[in-house]
């Protein structure tokens, strides 16, 4: 009989702390009762995802491999999983008044919250192509359910379908392109396929790779892979477009820089073409797609696109620089998505949920610190100096001029000219047209909490941006052979 040794489980002990947490939440929350279980579990996973915080930064030093090759613990690791985390985090508390308010206070939001983040994380830290999907499908499977939480709404059921349809077919076309490089190859590790594909690569391989960027490229709603981001965030409960617009969206960056990095870094030639044209397509159509939109929420999900498009630049240099650019950029998306779709949640009116830009007219007059806060996310998102999402373009940009992409990084450059058009329109609403009927006052302390921290991160950066820089850094000197 054949025995296997127990492998090392101190470099995956957050993703195990998150799992054991998810199966103790359904005990509690089955035996506690709807209405006070949802509280006590978003609680509970807000405590569990602030320990598996510690747990990652107090975690092995260096690159750690475990699980027969398949699960990689390093710097880049720990960098995105702790940004997942402070997502995941603020989510929960951006959910919870809105819930309540919705009437969809049921205990499996926060569950399903965490098993996503399990997923996220084994996705961040795969080390083999079929612990990439697993993770990808663990995350997956929960956010189909989210988008369709408020069964009672149409909106939000045809969200949660289309979601599914299309993202079932974008795993479909992942899982063979894994299935090709494993064919041509000859292994699923990433160790192996970093060795093997050095030289010249079989046709089989690439395209193999190219659909694996398919599939990848659906998870970060890059163009054209797009078609599901608009209708899907406008249709999802709001607290779960905030949801998609970050998490989701860092542990994906995070995969595909892993995966074009290490087993398929000797194919960079390669690789660079398509995520070069995904890159100018997703800033392109963002740019002017959103320029026509009405709804809040549609605009985001076009601002997201377009954000993709400008982290892809970064990614396309394939430098150390250019990793460094895109894990930063990917922090400061963060903050600014977070501020932005706070307010978004304290769009009210007569206790009813309001989404289009029109509701924000003559906000500056009846909640001036709100239109405040909505105006410095906006200069942020459209890269207005001194603030944050200025920084993050740069560094981005610079990467790209520095490995000699010139032409990308006029592009982007002059896409994010020409989104500004549509974020500095919201300003306008907001301070310069006829006031619309006053929102209901009030905000609730957890969005509070969100906005305070977003709007300072978000003015405030500029004063001290070496230390994000140093950290973005460190994670991607782990990739670099």
């Amino acid at each position: 009989m054949t025995s296997y040794p127990l492998p090392d489980l101190a470099p995956a002990l957050p993703e195990l702390w998150l799992a054991a947490l998810a199966l103790a939440l359904v005990v509690v929350g089955v035996f506690a009762g709807k209405d006070k279980a949802t509280g006590l579990l978003s609680w509970l996973a807000g405590i569990g995802f602030a320990i598996a915080a510690v747990l990652i930064v107090t975690g092995p030093e260096g690159r750690v491999v475990t699980f027969n090759g398949m699960f990689v613990t390093d710097s880049f690791g720990a960098f995105m999983k702790v940004l997942v985390l402070i997502a995941s985090m603020f989510s929960l508390v951006m959910a919870r008044d809105y819930l309540a308010r919705e009437g969809v206070v049921r205990f499996e939001y926060p569950l399903l919250i965490v098993l996503a983040t399990v997923g996220m994380m084994m996705m961040i830290s795969s080390n083999d192509l079929i612990a990439l999907y697993m993770g990808l499908e663990l995350q997956s499977l929960s956010l189909y359910v989210l988008a369709a939480f408020k069964r009672d709404s149409v909106r939000s059921t045809e969200a949660g379908l289309k979601y599914f349809v299309l993202g079932a077919l974008s795993s479909g076309m992942l899982l063979y392109g894994c299935s090709l490089v494993y064919g041509f190859a000859g292994s699923t590790s990433f160790e192996a396929l970093a060795q093997s594909l050095q030289g010249q690569p079989s046709l089989g391989v690439l395209v193999g790779l190219v659909f694996i960027l398919v599939g990848l490229a659906f998870k970060i709603s890059a163009v054209p892979f797009h078609m599901w981001t608009p209708d899907v965030y406008e249709g999802a409960p709001t607290s779960v477009s905030a949801f998609f617009a970050m998490a989701p969206k860092i542990a994906a960056m995070g995969l595909l820089i892993r995966v074009l990095a290490e087993p398929f870094g000797g194919l960079v030639h390669s690789w660079q073409q398509i995520t070069w044209f995904i890159s100018v397509a997703s800033m392109v159509l963002a740019a002017f797609a959103a320029i026509g939109q009405t709804n809040v929420k549609r605009l985001l999900a076009y601002s997201s696109i377009g954000h993709v498009g400008y982290a892809l630049v970064g990614l396309t240099a394939g430098t150390a620089d250019g990793f460094r650019g895109v894990a930063a950029y990917m922090a400061i998306y963060l903050f600014m998505t977070l501020g932005t779709f706070s307010i978004v949640l304290v769009m009210r009116r007569q206790g009813r949920m309001v989404e289009e830009i029109s509701d924000l007219a003559g906000l500056s007059r009846s909640r001036p610190v709100l239109a405040f806060v909505m105006g410095a996310m906006m200069f942020s998102l459209a890269g207005i100096p001194p603030l944050a999402g200025f920084i993050g373009k740069l560094f981005v940009f610079r990467a790209a001029v520095d490995a000699g992409f010139i032409v990308l990084a006029v592009i982007g450059v002059a896409s994010s000219v020409v989104s500004a058009f549509y974020y500095l329109r919201v300003v306008k609403v907001m301070y310069f047209d006829e006031p619309a009927e006053a929102l209901d006052r009030g905000v609730s302390p957890g969005l509070t909490v969100t906005l305070g921290v977003s709007f300072a991160f978000t003015m405030l950066y500029f004063i001290w941006p070496g230390l994000l820089l140093d950290y973005a850094g460190q994670a991607a000197a782990a990739l670099m052979p």
